[in-house]
């Protein structure tokens, strides 16, 4: 022995595995003290030999056997994920649509209301006693509650989960929750959506006020860059002014129309555009 230790298999996840032997259906993978686990043939690659490692995703197949594919699931476990119902079993629970053959099971005791087939709904995905893969639509119990350690203006990947009467819930990097308030919102916002936000503030209680701005005069400068680099790709010409209406500006350059208007006016006070009635104009200076 070398005393070196193998990874352990993770189920519901991408594995680098290695192939053990060939066979006329595919090629059987080493799953450790799971066994060998089949790669069917149509996902084996070409010239596949025993020896080779391949990276596979590990899932049950109809029989809960253990299975490998190479296609890409639209989430894994311990993610969150907006996926549609395609079936629902009287006596089981409703099944969604994940990208792969087999639809993932939401128990009936994990629906927070009856799924109906056709809607949307946001899930976690974990594994279940008997290593099943499942997911759950009650999802404040798979949300970290430990204290929080954020820094005002980081970046973070947003979920956007509920609409309250105040704002959006969101999901911060598959791990915690905060809150988007309306008044900081400055384009639609859809159940389900991913989008990239900052941390605004984290309370004494430990909740986390979200925007989806960075605050404070990096934010304005950082925009200032996006303008340019728009208009030098557009030949130097953007038809956009202060009065366009605040979607054209945020379909634009991705920032509200107060954040616009203040970068803007940067721009222009060092000479590096000019302001038409038109649109803005990179000066000689902003082409550099």
């Amino acid at each position: 022995m070398n005393g070196e230790s193998k990874a352990v298999l993770e189920i519901g996840k991408w594995n680098d595995l290695q192939v053990v032997k060939e066979v006329d259906f595919g090629v059987y993978l080493d799953g450790g003290e799971l066994g060998e686990i089949l790669l069917p043939d149509r996902y084996v690659p070409d010239h596949c030999e025993a020896g080779q490692t391949l990276s596979v995703f590990i899932y049950n197949d109809s029989e809960d056997r253990l299975i490998a594919t190479t296609q890409h699931p639209d989430a894994s476990v311990g993610d969150f994920a907006f996926l549609k119902v395609v079936s629902v079993h009287a006596s089981i629970g409703a099944f969604l649509d994940w990208g792969l053959p087999k639809d993932l099971l939401v128990p009936f005791k994990e629906q927070k209301l009856k799924m109906k087939i056709g809607e949307w709904h946001l899930v976690y995905l974990y594994l279940d006693p008997r290593q099943r893969i499942v997911a759950s639509a009650k999802l404040d119990q798979f949300l970290n509650q430990k204290p929080v350690h954020y820094d005002v203006g980081q970046a973070v990947d947003l979920l956007i989960w509920n609409q309250t009467d105040i704002g959006h819930k969101a999901i911060i990097n598959n791990v915690h929750s905060g809150m988007l308030y309306f008044d900081g919102i400055f384009k639609p916002l859809k159940r389900g959506e991913k989008t990239k936000g900052y941390i605004k503030k984290v309370r004494s209680d430990y909740k986390i006020d979200l925007c989806l701005e960075k605050p404070g005069y990096e934010k304005v400068e950082g925009v200032t860059e996006s303008i340019l680099n728009i208009l030098k790709a557009e030949g130097g010409f953007v038809a956009v002014t202060d009065k366009s209406a605040p979607e054209l500006i945020t379909k634009k350059f991705n920032v509200s129309k107060k954040t616009y208007k203040k970068a803007v006016g940067a721009l222009y006070k060092k000479r590096l555009i000019t302001i038409e009635p038109t649109g803005i104009r990179l000066t000689v200076e902003g082409e550099v």
